[in-house]
């Protein structure tokens, strides 16, 4: 366990707003898990993705709770247009939400996330992100740039306690638990049984003859996390990609714990997302990315390795 003071100071902020935001809506997807009243909106900007006045309610909140900590700043969430919010005509920082990921799942009570990256345009990259879990006793995940400049990750239980998150996983592949968002038949489940040999890569026997790897399924950025504090070995998207507001708040994360983030080729992402105009904001929000994230380089490329393109 650390010293809290070790945690920095805006990634407490944000632990303390991402912790409010879930006290609130919680109740109120309990009740829509237990009366089936889900509250879905037709949803005009993706489609295909499930969407419900919770995600909305959400999206209004964290401008609310946000604005004592940063005055100023562009909000880019998935449920809407960037925006800039405060006095400021060109902020500095750019506020990364996703306020409530796998959100037909979170109101039938069964898993539910939200992500928030705070992202500083001058230095292009990342200085804090924090995911939360609103059900389970691993509540939240953070990571922060601290007086060093150098990147912490954290994890906070629903009770208080603090961890530094700073080893992950050294499993090879053939011992590893790696997740892949595999629910959609067509467009996630599909892809990951053609990856046959990935599949059988997984599969192989140890040296005492057991066979140790498996196949899991995550959801968005929690995935990533769940990589950093070594719940699971890796994480794994070359199917549909993740956009932005899934993908980056788990990556810095990840970053933050030692592990590492790649493309399909092998190359690492960088935390580089070009956020400099309103105009690339509005772009990469629209992006999606393939990704292997994995505790260690060496799992990455044997999963990079063992993936068809």
């Amino acid at each position: 366990m650390t010293n809290p003071s070790a945690i920095p100071e805006l990634a407490r902020h944000l632990a303390t707003i991402v912790r409010q935001a879930m006290d609130e809506i919680r109740p109120r997807l309990i009740q829509a898990a237990l009366t089936g009243d889900r509250g879905e909106s037709e949803n005009l900007r993706h489609r295909d993705n499930f969407l419900s006045d919770y995600d909305l309610w959400m999206h209004q909140r964290y401008k609310q709770l946000l604005r004592p900590h940063l005055p100023s700043f562009v909000y880019a969430s998935e449920e809407a247009d960037p925006e800039v919010i405060g006095d400021e005509p060109d902020p500095e920082l750019c506020v990364l939400v996703d306020p409530l990921d796998t959100s037909e799942l979170a109101v039938r009570g069964l898993y539910g996330y939200t992500h928030v990256l705070v992202y500083s345009r001058r230095q292009a990259r990342p200085i804090a992100a924090a995911v939360g879990d609103i059900f389970h006793h691993f509540q939240l995940y953070l990571a922060a740039q601290d007086h060093t400049g150098t990147d912490r990750a954290f994890l906070i239980t629903r009770d208080g306690h603090e961890h530094l998150l700073d080893r992950p996983s050294q499993a090879r592949l053939s011992e590893a638990l790696v997740t892949n968002y595999l629910m959609r038949p067509e467009q996630r489940f599909k892809p990951l049984t053609n990856q046959q040999p990935f599949l059988a890569a997984l599969a192989t026997e140890s040296a005492d003859g057991r066979a140790r790897g498996r196949i899991g399924v995550d959801f968005g950025s929690v995935g990533l996390c769940h990589v950093a504090a070594g719940f699971t070995d890796a994480m794994i998207e070359f199917a549909k990609g993740f956009a932005i507001w899934d993908l980056s708040p788990g990556h810095f994360i990840l970053h933050a714990a030692g592990g590492i983030v790649t493309d399909l080729q092998g190359t690492p992402l960088t935390l580089n997302y070009d956020l400099t105009s309103m105009t690339n904001i509005r772009e990469a929000m629209g992006h999606r990315r393939r990704f292997i994230a994995a505790g260690n380089t060496h799992l990455a490329k044997e999963i990079q390795r063992s993936l068809r393109h």
